[in-house]
């Protein structure tokens, strides 16, 4: 049983600590794998794959045909939800565009133009962890953003096709390309290019240690969406919150893995010592009770606070992934989060509505990096670029500053490009 700990200064650091990704020991290995994928392209593929994947690949590519036998195999029941899901991440992701700006005055046009990516890749992963709900928070926005070119890469089953619930996720988000590779030989792939794969300009999506560190790796040949530690949840409960429904919530980002992170702070004692029964005999019915049990054993922590302004103050410290507020008045206590990645409102609002079905994105930043960092949304798919015009008189009225500027970095080149044209 997870006993609850009073909060004060003396715990504090205790609660701070959280299970960070650390990569260094597979980096090695990951350098490797992305030089022999840059050297022997699809062959390499084809080896890593059969390797880790335990199924032989000849093709790549998700041909028509496989994408027609998903569409026979997935329920209409389930398309439709599919359907559904994708139309709340299209109506939200929609109010996230914006359109370039420009200004003139006294002989000058300053400007912003805003262009969408060429190409992205998008990684899903596979196996038993194969999420159509990936499928759908990466491609949508990226489609809305008005991406030409959406590349997703997944690792096959044992019998080398793609879980069809993901092939059809992947065409009704505007998906273009599906080629069966996963781990790091997939994110070697997308950012160097093989025979099969051409490369892409920005890859995004959630993997394992391997592709995060592949990500981490190859950033600066292509753009990535962020490096995802693992998954936490943080819940803000007062007396009025269920013990039941507060474990669940708790239970639901500890199945991931068994490094994620759950922690509850509440002003009342009684709630923290029922959620700690609660999740106790809760965690005997799931499904991946082992992998919930170790992340629940290692990192969930039941924190009492004396009011729920010091429960705000923690959490923003924290900056979790998602942060419940099952709350009475959970609208008054947004205005006072400053770093969350997602926020979930009120008794009502688990954090699963978001996973998969009211339209925010679901991939978030994790270990603290929402202090400084967003979802990802259409502005990972888009880049900005500016421009500026000067009249030949509002060039001469700015020249001497620009020269005394230049001058005072030493950099006289740059000033004789300004007055080589006004001594003229």
């Amino acid at each position: 049983m997870i006993e609850p700990i009073k909060y004060s200064a003396d715990t504090k650091k205790q609660i701070l600590n959280r299970s960070i990704l650390d990569t260094s020991a597979v980096e090695q290995t990951v350098k490797e794998i992305i030089a022999d994928v840059r050297g022997r392209g699809d062959n390499a593929l084809r080896e890593y794959t059969l390797k880790f994947d335990k199924t032989e690949v000849r093709e790549l590519a998700v041909s028509q045909d496989e994408f027609d036998e998903a569409e026979k195999l997935v329920s209409e029941e389930y398309k439709a939800i599919l359907r559904r899901s994708a139309q709340n991440i299209a109506a939200f992701h929609r109010a996230q565009l914006r359109e370039g700006f420009e200004i003139k005055s006294n002989g000058c046009v300053l400007g912003q133009k805003v262009t969408p990516l060429k190409s992205a890749g998008l990684y899903v992963p596979g196996g038993k962890a194969a999420y159509p709900s990936t499928v759908l928070m990466n491609a949508v926005p990226a489609k809305i953003a008005g991406v030409e070119r959406i590349v997703m890469v997944t690792p096959p089953l044992k019998d080398g096709k793609v879980k069809p619930e993901v092939l059809v996720a992947a065409s009704i988000a505007g998906v273009t390309e599906v080629y069966k590779v996963g781990g790091a030989q997939a994110i070697a792939a997308l950012a160097y290019g093989t025979e099969s794969i051409e490369k892409v300009d920005k890859i995004t999506g959630p993997g394992n240690i391997f592709v995060a560190t592949a990500k981490k790796l190859v950033y600066g040949v292509c753009g990535i969406d962020m490096i995802a530690g693992p998954s936490e949840i943080l819940i803000i409960a007062d007396d009025g919150a269920d013990s039941e429904c507060v474990a669940a919530d708790l239970l639901s980002q500890a199945e991931h893995d068994e490094l994620a992170t759950a922690v509850l702070i509440t002003d009342c004692a009684k709630l923290a010592q029922d959620v700690s029964v609660a999740l106790e005999r809760r965690l005997k019915n799931l499904s991946r009770q082992e992998i919930a049990g170790a992340s629940i054993r290692n990192n969930c922590k039941l924190i009492v606070t004396d009011n729920l302004e010091e429960a705000v103050a923690l959490s923003d410290e924290l900056a979790p992934e998602h942060l419940e507020l099952v709350v009475k008045e959970p609208f008054d206590l947004l205005k006072k989060v400053n770093n969350a990645g997602s926020v979930f409102l009120g008794y009502n609002t688990p954090e699963p509505v978001g996973d998969y079905y009211a339209g925010p994105n679901h991939t978030l930043p994790t270990s603290g990096t929402a202090k400084f960092s967003s979802p990802l949304g259409v502005e990972d798919f888009i880049k900005t670029t500016q421009y500026i015009y000067y009249t030949p008189q509002k060039l001469k009225d700015s020249a001497s500053d620009i020269v005394t500027f230049a001058q005072s970095e030493g950099l006289t080149a740059h000033a004789e490009s300004i007055t080589v044209r006004t001594e003229k």
